[in-house]
């Protein structure tokens, strides 16, 4: 089993790649689904049930305006972000399905969040039906989010997903399958994730498509920098990157610092990215949107810090840096959840700050058995990690979760490299007890705004 790297890196827009990318790409997908079927001129409205989790935090995630988009017929990657696409549908009653075939369309009226309702399948399910002039129903279809944008419909659940089944050289489940890979063949876990990835598109677009990644995670991070004021939703938050940015430009300029200054550059980029993220900006999905500021920040520390110490080129470490995470992120997919709604937190932070361990200890010259050290150091210390969102926004305690899972990555590299790569508890086994962890979990501490923070620090 193999999952792509750019299947586990994905552009798209805030604020979460379950409850935002994943309908999007669902209502996408339907609308596939009608033109395929000679449906679209004949449909006259689309109704759609959100379920479960979706519907619970839907309004604080955007999970209705991802559904317009996907709708519309909306790229995340390329979508214009200063075009009002929800407002005009609002204003108009009108949606333009796939961009070409006008439907009548009231979102408050087409969209009904019911919370009351959490599918079997998964927490995180959308239910989309075609009407024609006379409300008879054309079509009708059930998706799942099941984590990282990734969408399944309802006669997929339970099986093998065949997207992550991919034809490459080297297949893996576990890791410690991974590692024997590796030994025997006598590559690095970048090197195998290297090579499966040239067997599915040439080499040149493979480095192409990650220096764009790159790019993408960088301009995230200069933006949030740059971007002052408040972020979307009823709490007002204050965006803190600016601030954070001027006083340490200001410590700067007075020529004054300590020791732990480099740990508030790391906070500084993960909150950039996750209040881009909140804000609904454009990010990657690393493995999530919830988490997506843990990764960028950590491979900013490698480029401005990192590098100084690191056998390989700038760009080069950059590939060997997610090459790496990407492969841990697999591991995590297989065999446990990165869906916050399945298994808390510790599915999203939790990941982010295993694969960005991961990817800078190998960045940095890290062995195999040292990598894995770094991986489960940096899952073991988030087990039990919940997701309680206040007011089902993506925000509290969501962006300051990312600067603790970034350092927290950091941290749990240098650990792993001041050592010689043994260690008594292995990669398979913690990911194993995140699952386990995830499942006896109460719903209520996964993204349901129902407990925790979310009940018992402020009332909505």
């Amino acid at each position: 089993m193999y999952t792509s790297l750019f299947d586990i890196f994905s552009i798209g827009i805030g604020p979460s790649s379950s409850h935002t990318m994943g309908p999007m790409r669902a209502a996408a997908c339907f609308v596939s689904d009608l033109k395929e079927r000679n449906l679209s001129e004949k449909t006259c409205t689309v109704q759609t049930e959100l379920y479960g989790s979706l519907a619970l935090t839907g309004e604080g995630h955007g999970t209705p305006n991802a559904v317009i988009y996907g709708l519309l017929g909306l790229d995340a990657e390329t979508l214009n972000l200063d075009i009002d696409y929800i407002g005009q549908v609002r204003s108009s009653g009108h949606l333009k399905l796939g961009g070409r075939h006008d439907i009548n369309f009231r979102p408050e009226q087409h969209i009904t969040l019911r919370k009351d309702i959490t599918l079997p399948e998964h927490p995180n399910g959308l239910r989309l039906t075609a009407y024609d002039q006379e409300g008879r129903e054309l079509y009708s279809e059930t998706f799942f989010s099941v984590g990282g944008g990734a969408i399944r419909r309802l006669r997929d659940m339970g099986q093998h997903d065949e997207s992550d089944s991919k034809k490459v050289p080297y297949t893996f489940r576990t890791c410690a399958e991974l590692m024997e890979l590796c030994r025997s063949e006598n590559i690095t876990i970048a090197g195998a994730v290297r090579c499966n990835e040239a067997s599915l598109r040439p080499a040149q677009l493979v480095s192409h498509r990650v220096r764009h990644l790159c790019k993408t995670m960088n301009e995230a991070i200069e933006r949030g920098i740059a971007t002052p004021g408040t972020l979307p939703g009823v709490l007002r938050l204050t965006r803190r990157a600016p601030l954070i940015y001027a006083r340490l430009e200001k410590l700067f300029h007075d020529n004054r610092t300590d020791a732990l200054t480099i740990i508030d550059w790391i906070n500084l980029w993960a909150f950039a990215v996750a209040e881009e993220n909140a804000a609904g900006g454009r990010v990657v999905t690393a493995p999530t949107m919830g988490s997506a500021g843990v990764l960028p920040a950590v491979l900013r520390y490698y480029e401005r810090y990192g590098h100084k110490e690191s056998p390989y080129s700038l760009e080069a470490g950059r590939e060997v840096f997610l090459f790496t995470a990407s492969a841990i992120c697999s591991l995590y997919r297989a065999n446990a959840s990165i869906s916050g709604a399945e298994v808390g937190c510790q599915g999203e932070v939790g990941v982010a700050c295993s694969m960005a361990a991961a990817g800078l200890a190998a960045a940095m010259g890290g062995s195999n058995a040292q990598i894995e050290n770094a991986a489960e150091i940096a899952m073991e210390h988030n087990l039990g990690l919940t997701c309680d969102p206040i007011c089902g926004l993506v925000q509290v305690p969501c962006i300051e979760r990312n600067a603790i899972g970034a350092v927290k990555a950091v941290n749990a590299t240098r650990l792993a490299l001041r050592g010689d790569g043994s260690h008594y508890v292995s990669l398979d086994s913690v990911i194993a007890t995140m699952y386990e962890t995830g499942r006896n979990l109460h719903s209520d501490y996964k993204e349901t705004a129902l407990a925790g923070l979310a009940t018992n620090a402020l009332t909505c």
